[in-house]
C-alpha cells in the first residue's frame, strides 16, 4: 500500500497531524499499535454513574493560554461543546493546610505580588521579595543556555513564590519538580518577555493578556474522551485511513527516498513519515538516524470516585486542590469534577465525582481505594468514607508524563533539523505535558509537511 503520509501514532498528535494533512488533500494513513486511538484522551465509567454517562479517565481540560485547542474542536464540528470550569477557585495544600490559589498567574507565577489572594499564599515577606522583579535589571535570570524553570522563578521573584505556589502546580500538571523542567517548554515566551517587559511579572501578564478571554483552561461537554473518534471519522471523510492494532516495527528509507513501513511481514510505503509515538517509540524507530533523548517518563495513575456524599455539595475546595511535596498526602491533585463542570453535575444528580492524581518522581504509583479515600478526605477537608462510594475506577497511565530537562527546547530544534527530509516528529515527548501544546505542535508540523 502507497500513502502521501504515514503517521505513526494515533494519540491526539498523530490524529491532529493526520486531519489537518487530510484537509489538504494528502492521501494520509494512520497506523496506532493499540486497539483504540486517543492515547490518553481515554475514556472510563466507574458504577454509579447514570447510564449514558462517562468520564475521562485520562486528560480532562486544555490551557487555553492559545487558541489552538479550540480551532481545532471547532474544524471538526465541536465547537459548541466547549465549556469553562465554574469559577470556584482552586487551592493548594501545604503541610500546614491548605491555602486558596491565588487567580491571576502563570505556573503559579503571580502577576501582582501585592494582590491579597497572593499575600495569603506566601505571607508579606513572600510578597516583598516577589515584588522585587519589576526592580531588578531584565538581565538577572536570564542567562544565556538551558534554564530550569526554579532558576527563573527563584532569581526573579524568590524561594516563597517557588516553593508554596511554582512547585505544587508543576507537580500536578508536570509530574515533576521545577527544578527539573525546562523553562523555555513550561514557560515558552517568557524569557523573551522578560527581555522586552523588565520583568517576570510583566511577562506573565502579557501573555494572560494575549490568551483567550475566559478561564485558563476549559474542557468538552461529555469528555475530551469524544475528540478521538471525531478526529478519526474527519480523517476517514478526507480521504484518510486509521488503522488500530498496527505496531510499526522499523522504517527504512529506499535509494529514491520513499520511506517503507515494516508491520511484520507487510510493508507500506509513503513519502513521508510522522512519528507520533511515545518518546521510547520514537527513540526505537528513529535510532538510525538520530539519537534521541527521550524525557524521564513518570507513571501517573487516576483515581476516579463515585460518591454519595452530600457535604462535598458545597465545594469545600472549589474545584480542586494540588499538593505541596510536603504535605505528607501521596497524591499529587484532586479534581472534585461535578465541582468544576456544571455539565456533570447535571448529568449525575445526586452525586459528587472526584480525581486523585499519582505519579511524582521516579516511582510508580499503586494507589487503592483506601489510599484515595484517605488522601480525599485530608484534600477535601471532609471525612470521604467507603460507605459513601457507589463506584470507583483506577487508570493507569505507565508512559505517564514526559518531564522535559533544561534544554529540550534546544534538543528538539536539532532532532527535527538532523533526521532526514520526509521524517518528522511530533508529541507529547516534543511539545511538552498538556493537549495545548500536543496540539500546537501538531498543526505546526502538518502545516510544515504540507508547505514542503
Amino acid at each position: 500500500m502507497t500513502a502521501d503520509v504515514i503517521v505513526v501514532g494515533g494519540g491526539a498528535a498523530g490524529l491532529t497531524t493526520a486531519v489537518d494533512l487530510a484537509r489538504a488533500g494528502r492521501r494520509v494513513t494512520v497506523l496506532d499499535a493499540a486497539t483504540r486511538v486517543g492515547g490518553c484522551l481515554a475514556p472510563v465509567r466507574p458504577d454509579g454513574l447514570p447510564d449514558g454517562v462517562l468520564l475521562d479517565g485520562g486528560a480532562e481540560s486544555f490551557a487555553t493560554r492559545t487558541t489552538a485547542v479550540v480551532e481545532l474542536l471547532a474544524d471538526v464540528g465541536l465547537a459548541d461543546d466547549v465549556v469553562l470550569p465554574r469559577r470556584l477557585g482552586a487551592w493548594v495544600q501545604h503541610a500546614g493546610g491548605p491555602v486558596a490559589l491565588p487567580a491571576a498567574g502563570l505556573l503559579g507565577i503571580p502577576v501582582q505580588p501585592w494582590a491579597p489572594d497572593v499575600i495569603r499564599a506566601i505571607g508579606l515577606a513572600g510578597s516583598a521579595r516577589a515584588s522585587l522583579d519589576r526592580l531588578l535589571p531584565a538581565r538577572v535570570g536570564l542567562r544565556p543556555g538551558p534554564m530550569s524553570v526554579a532558576e527563573l522563578v527563584s532569581s526573579r521573584m524568590g524561594r516563597r513564590v517557588l516553593d508554596r505556589l511554582v512547585t505544587p502546580i508543576v507537580g500536578g500538571v508536570h509530574s515533576s519538580t521545577p527544578h527539573a523542567l525546562d523553562a523555555d517548554t513550561a514557560l515558552a515566551g517568557v524569557r523573551d518577555g522578560i527581555r522586552e517587559t523588565g520583568s517576570l511579572a510583566a511577562a506573565v501578564a502579557r501573555i494572560r493578556e494575549r490568551s483567550p478571554a475566559g478561564a485558563a483552561a476549559a474542557g468538552l461537554r461529555g469528555g475530551l474522551h469524544r475528540v478521538p473518534p471525531v478526529l478519526e471519522q474527519d480523517v476517514s471523510r478526507h480521504g484518510g485511513q486509521v488503522r488500530t492494532g498496527a505496531r510499526v516495527e522499523a522504517l527504512s528509507r529506499r535509494p529514491d527516498g520513499r520511506w517503507e513501513v515494516h508491520l511484520g511481514a507487510e510493508v507500506l510505503l509513503a513519502d513521508d513519515v510522522v512519528v507520533a509515538t511515545t518518546g521510547t517509540g520514537a527513540a526505537r524507530l528513529l535510532e538510525p538516524w538520530a539519537h534521541v533523548q527521550v524525557p524521564p517518563a513518570v507513571p501517573v495513575t487516576i483515581v476516579t470516585l463515585v460518591l454519595d456524599a452530600p457535604d462535598l455539595e458545597a465545594a469545600p475546595r472549589g474545584t480542586g486542590v494540588l499538593v505541596s511535596p510536603d504535605a505528607g498526602v501521596a497524591a499529587k491533585g484532586l479534581t472534585h469534577a461535578t465541582a468544576k463542570w456544571e455539565w456533570l453535575a447535571r448529568a449525575t444528580p445526586g452525586r459528587q465525582v472526584v480525581r486523585l492524581s499519582y505519579g511524582r518522581g521516579g516511582s510508580r504509583p499503586d494507589p487503592g481505594l483506601d489510599t484515595a479515600l484517605t488522601d480525599a478526605s485530608v484534600l477535601l477537608g471532609v471525612p470521604v468514607t467507603r460507605t459513601m462510594v457507589r463506584g470507583w475506577a483506577r487508570t493507569e497511565w505507565p508512559v505517564g508524563l514526559g518531564a522535559p530537562a533544561a534544554g529540550h527546547r534546544d534538543r528538539m530544534a536539532a532532532l527535527r533539523a538532523g533526521v532526514p527530509r520526509g521524517l518528522w516528529v511530533t508529541g507529547a515527548w516534543v511539545s511538552g505535558t498538556g493537549l495545548a501544546s500536543v496540539v500546537a505542535d501538531a498543526r505546526a508540523t502538518a502545516a510544515a509537511i504540507t508547505r514542503e
